[in-house]
């Protein structure tokens, strides 16, 4: 399978080491690249042409509003994901209007980030970030985005199986991809999904991922064949 191939754009080298060792142990995803400035940013993305760019919104060398700008027409086959401080819902529909597939807070926990990283990749919208409720209603909801009042409903309504199939859609696997790890059909991993969706009442990618990371069904992703 190939890797999803991920450059990394932040101004502090820490943070870089950190996403750096949180991906490469990935079976399905490896960096390729770090930028600490803008201008870095869009010159490795158009020389590298990775899958996603995990990138800050507040760096020097150009915004990163400005700098998505210039990725989507140098380098539109990249994925561009923001991964940022800033948690206000006007950051968010400028990424969105600007081209970007995908906006998580660096609040957000590891699976989170993951998920997204494998959710923008394989052409989703991935967003996660708290909102209030006025907020939610002024961003489109066509794309995926996490509701910010998910029902709770008892993860002991889904069968085991059920639970499986949870917890792989929640770290950003297709249904394919997850027939193939528990060696099922793709239908039936579609059936699973309709039966998951109508007990939990949850209706997003984003929502099952937030509902399975507070049910506590997402352990982290292990490094080793699995």
């Amino acid at each position: 399978m190939a890797k999803i191939r991920v450059l990394i754009a932040d101004d502090h080298a820490i943070v870089r080491a950190g996403l750096r060792m949180l991906i490469n142990p990935q079976l399905d995803m490896e960096v390729v690249g770090e930028a600490a400035n803008g201008h870095e940013a869009l010159c490795q993305a158009c020389d590298i042409n990775p899958d996603v760019l995990t990138l800050d919104l507040t760096m020097p060398g150009g915004g990163g509003l400005k700098i998505l700008e210039g990725l989507r027409q140098a380098c539109p086959q990249t994925r561009v994901l923001a991964l940022t401080m800033h948690e206000e819902s006007s950051y968010l529909r400028a990424v969105l209007a600007a081209g970007g597939s995908g906006y998580v807070a660096k609040s957000a926990v590891d699976s989170e980030l993951l998920a997204a990283i494998r959710s923008v990749a394989q052409g989703r919208t991935f967003v996660t970030m708290n909102l209030s409720d006025s907020e939610a209603h002024q961003v489109p909801d066509d794309r995926g985005i996490r509701s910010p009042s998910v029902p709770r409903a008892p993860v002991q309504l889904l069968s085991p199986r059920e639970q499986e199939v949870l917890k792989l859609l929640a770290q950003g696997y297709t249904n394919h991809e997850v027939g193939t790890r528990l060696c099922l059909s793709v239908k039936t991993i579609e059936t699973h999904r309709a039966h998951i969706v109508d007990k939990l009442g949850l209706r997003s990618r984003a929502d099952l991922t937030r509902y399975a990371l507070e049910m506590g069904l997402l352990n982290p992703v292990p490094s080793g064949p699995g």
